[in-house]
């Protein structure tokens, strides 16, 4: 029987579709059963579904749509099977976490208005008949979100997650301290928050920004993040891109008698974190803290971008890399690394860092290989796992056409095409390369994107589609984009202010008065 997926026009791309005849319609005497374990998805389903579409979807013995665990079934950690008949609907799963991909499916399949917050008057919520077979190309597919540089409500964290989830997109990495501003909450540290969380403009605009996160709001995020399948990995930035912390505590850099303020300018600081004992002290107090609040597996330490010249002029610096005879003090880079992540993994954590040449971060560490994709390969080759991140075609800060009124943004394009063909394992690599790639990610940088609504137009459509060649193995330009015209009524209905995939609709587009050039691509 013939595949017909761009009719269906699902995002991503599932492994395999057949359309069968007929529909199946969902009204208020449709029940639900869920099998033992498929409870939590069951209770999912009709959360995404209700505000839309009033159905109940009540749990009964005989409800015509299933939800079945079946732990013997070859699906993978995220494969699911999901069919569709003028009978009934079927969705099973090896592991909750494919049932939880197979609920995005099946909203997907409704009408794009079961995807909206406004009760709709139909009463019935009809479903294409299909048999899917699914599962993802890479494990980890995610997007990173600066709140450091301009800080954003936990109410849009959480319509973030909902997105990624609809996309079966499975890690959110939250970079919460950089030199602009300190979001998380730590008890023995209160100044972190109270005066690293606040900078008095940013670069140059003369407003006061200011912002952090309360542990409950952090709490209540990771959970609703894990009901949906989506795992939290928390950025802590240390020893560079610090200077939001060091103007809370002076003492923790390298001039304790030189008061500073967190960063007005974009860009890279020179002013780095001290390398004497206190300092280590402090960044496991909190570490120790950020392992309470956000449970999944990995950290991110940061690691990127650390000037030495603050060490080189410190002669207590100097000192400490002769007595850990290292080379100099530009050695105290991995020297200290090292040490966070030794306390990291004494916490049962993985640690994460950015890597800038594939040989800057201990073996320890999974790196994300951002400046080139070549620094992945290296890192690959010398025992790193990899998540790719090139900048080139993963970082959504940069504008996505060269058009004058598109607005502003890093020096340089990305274009929707451009995020569609990244390929986090080349052809070129060699297979113990190809085997450290977990999957990769999109980053929104957000010097240049201050609110909710600029960051969903940095972010959509491409996010599609790095999500697109994340989960499935299928490349297919040409598809992708007519599935993505239609996909787009399904953003419109969840008013998701993406750019337009037709770039003749985006006249609206506010002007690119603002475009600030940097030296290079930086965090």
């Amino acid at each position: 029987m013939p595949d017909h997926r761009t009719d269906l026009a699902l995002v991503p791309r599932p492994d395999s579709v057949v359309t069968l005849p007929g529909r199946f319609v969902l009204d208020r005497h449709t029940g639900m059963r869920a099998g033992p374990g498929a409870e939590d998805a069951a209770d999912l389903l009709r959360e995404l579904l209700a505000p839309a579409t009033g159905l109940p979807l009540a749990p009964r013995p005989d409800g015509r749509l299933t939800l079945r665990l079946d732990p013997a079934a070859d699906d993978g950690d995220e494969g699911y099977r999901l069919t569709v008949t003028t009978t009934g609907v079927l969705l099973g799963a090896a592991r909750p976490e494919g049932l939880l991909r197979g609920v995005q499916t099946l909203r997907q399949l409704l009408p794009p208005e079961a995807l909206g917050e406004p009760a709709r008057r139909r009463t019935d919520w009809p479903l294409p008949c299909v048999r899917i077979t699914d599962r993802p190309r890479f494990a980890w597919r995610g997007a990173m979100l600066d709140v450091a540089r301009h800080f954003q409500p936990v109410s849009y964290v959480r319509r973030f997650v909902d997105l990624l989830a609809l996309h079966k997109l499975n890690v959110l990495h939250l970079h919460l301290t950089d030199d602009q501003g300190w979001r998380l909450p730590v008890a023995a540290y209160p100044r972190l928050t109270a005066v690293g969380g606040r900078r008095e403009e940013s670069a140059g605009n003369g407003t006061p920004h200011e912002g952090a996160y309360d542990r409950d709001e952090l709490t209540a995020l990771v959970t609703h993040a894990a009901r949906r399948g989506v795992t939290i990995v928390p950025e802590i930035e240390m020893p560079g891109h610090a200077r939001a912390a060091l103007a809370a505590y002076p003492h923790l850099g390298n001039r304790p008698g030189t008061p500073l303020a967190p960063w007005t300018r974009w860009g890279v600081c020179e002013n780095v974190l001290g390398v004497h004992d206190e300092v280590l002290d402090f960044c496991r107090t909190v570490l120790d803290e950020v392992g309470e609040i956000f449970p999944g597996p990995y950290v991110h330490l940061g690691g990127d971008e650390c000037p030495s010249v603050e060490w080189q002029r410190s002669a207590a610096a100097r000192a400490r890399a002769a007595t850990e005879g290292l080379a100099g003090p530009a050695a105290l880079h991995g020297w200290f690394m090292r040490a966070v992540s030794t306390h990291l993994l004494s916490l049962g954590r993985r640690p994460l860092g950015w890597t800038e040449t594939g040989t800057d971060l201990p073996t320890p560490f999974t790196v994300m290989a951002w400046l080139d994709p070549e620094h992945g390969r290296a890192a690959a080759l010398r025992g790193h796992d990899v998540i790719m991140t090139p900048f080139r075609s993963t970082y959504l800060d940069h504008p996505q056409s060269a058009d004058p009124a598109e607005p502003s943004g890093q020096d340089g394009v990305v274009t929707l095409r451009d995020v569609y063909e990244n390929d986090p394992t080349p052809a070129h690599w060699e297979p113990e390369a190809v085997r450290r790639v977990l999957g990769t990610q999109a980053q929104l940088w957000t010097e240049y994107a201050p609110t909710p609504d600029r960051l969903e137009y940095q972010a959509f459509p491409r996010l599609c589609a790095l999500a697109d060649t994340a989960w499935s193995g299928h490349r297919d330009w040409h598809d992708f984009r007519r599935r993505l015209d239609r996909h787009q009524t399904r953003l419109d209905a969840l008013g998701v202010r993406g750019r337009s995939p037709h770039p003749e609709r985006n006249a609206s587009c506010e002007p690119r008065s603002d475009v600030r050039s940097l030296p290079s691509p930086s965090h």
